[in-house]
């Protein structure tokens, strides 16, 4: 933190006007957003001052938060990393997977049970994000908790004619169990494997079995391979 003290000590070269073009709304001016962004990074550590307002303010849009934060990674890379962490507990979402995607920017594998306590966090997108992040660090080590997204409410659906349905990060949790070898599951995913209630996911089933297991499903259909797996059990 004391690097990011000195970071803020700069003076920001038209501080005033830079914080004022943060304060605008460009959703409907790409090339202006991308061209604030790009003279923001041009001024290096003396835009770093003006950016932690940004992101320290209600004040300003969403979107430019996000930005900020990002930039923030950007200029002062892995020195920021402390800075960064803390916006996982924001309240608001949108800073919590801004700074999720500015670690994973900066290959900050050093958080792991950050990331893990995100996956059940109130934001389907955050939990996603966090989920990512253990997945390309390779974090085998939080597996236990990747597989407890399956049996989190929030991750399902209510519809009125099917009752509770299966949200599409199921698929994503279930490919990443193998992903990441958790051979703890193999037992419970060849239950699963063999049951038609989860027809919809056995792709991803068969994904993770095979990784885990060391073998290859035949080609062919649902059935067959519904058989390969159930001959597999008795093994």
């Amino acid at each position: 933190m004391k690097t990011l003290l000195l970071f803020c000590l700069l003076s920001t070269p038209g501080y005033a006007s830079l914080l004022n073009k943060f304060k605008k709304d460009y959703t409907n001016q790409p090339k202006q957003f991308e061209e604030l962004k790009k003279n923001t990074l041009e001024l290096k550590g003396k835009a770093v001052s003006t950016l932690l307002n940004v992101i320290k303010s209600s004040d300003f849009p969403d979107k430019n938060r996000w930005a900020a934060m990002f930039l923030v990674g950007r200029i002062m890379g892995s020195k920021s990393k402390p800075f960064l962490v803390k916006y996982l507990e924001h309240p608001n979402w949108v800073l919590r997977l801004s700074s999720l995607k500015t670690l994973l920017s900066l290959s900050a594998n050093e958080y792991g049970q950050e990331y893990a306590t995100l996956l059940k966090d109130k934001s389907l997108l955050v939990r996603s994000q966090a989920l990512d992040n253990i997945l390309h660090f390779k974090l085998r080590k939080y597996a236990p908790s990747v597989w407890n997204m399956l049996f989190d409410s929030k991750n399902y659906y209510q519809s009125k004619t099917k009752g509770n349905v299966r949200g599409h990060i199921i698929k994503e949790v279930v490919k990443a169990i193998g992903d990441l070898e958790y051979k703890t599951a193999k037992n419970s995913l060849l239950k699963l494997a063999v049951m038609n209630r989860y027809n919809d996911i056995f792709p991803e089933i068969e994904y993770s079995l095979e990784k885990i297991t060391g073998q290859k499903g035949p080609n062919g259909s649902i059935s067959k391979r519904k058989l390969f797996w159930r001959d597999y059990t008795r093994k």
